[in-house]
């Protein structure tokens, strides 16, 4: 009879696997548009524009350094792709906006990603998509309730 710490390992160890490989296609598609994986989640997230863009909220969404987004921001303004604005009430940090040419460029780029996105949903079929999404859900909530409880062992 197999240990079930090995089995829960095994399984583990898969999902470790699968989360490397995720992430290595989203490398690999957005290196094809030379991009960084990073460069492609920042302009994503200033094309949905559903709230004032900043480095902050950039860095604090992708958990991306400052730094980093401030090189990926630099490149993207010398490219003439975005223009950065002080803001009123903190002239410290800035308002990342689009220029026509970088909102041209990020809805070619953006709407060939949601494309490709919107085949493998389709493919996998909606009911395995809400199971995706339910399971990592709940890996998030489990592992976040036994993470905060410090490790204690006597508690998990």
């Amino acid at each position: 009879m197999v240990n079930n710490n090995t089995v829960f390992m095994e399984q583990l160890n898969k999902y470790y696997a699968i989360w490397q490989e995720f992430n290595y296609v989203y490398e690999k598609w957005a290196k094809a548009y030379g991009l960084s994986i990073n460069s492609l989640l920042v302009l994503s997230s200033i094309h949905e524009g559903t709230e004032d863009c900043t480095q902050k909220k950039l860095s604090q969404r992708w958990l991306i350094p400052k730094q980093t987004i401030n090189m990926i921001l630099k490149d993207f303004e010398e490219k003439g792709l975005v223009e950065l604005f002080p803001m009123k009430e903190d002239k410290r940090n800035k308002l990342i906006r689009f220029t026509t040419k970088g909102k041209e460029y990020a809805d070619t780029i953006i709407s060939n990603l949601r494309k490709i996105e919107l085949f493998v949903v389709e493919e996998m079929g909606i009911e395995r998509m809400k199971q995706l999404n339910d399971n990592t859900t709940l890996f998030v909530e489990l592992f976040s309730k036994a993470g905060d409880k410090k490790n204690d062992k006597a508690n998990i």
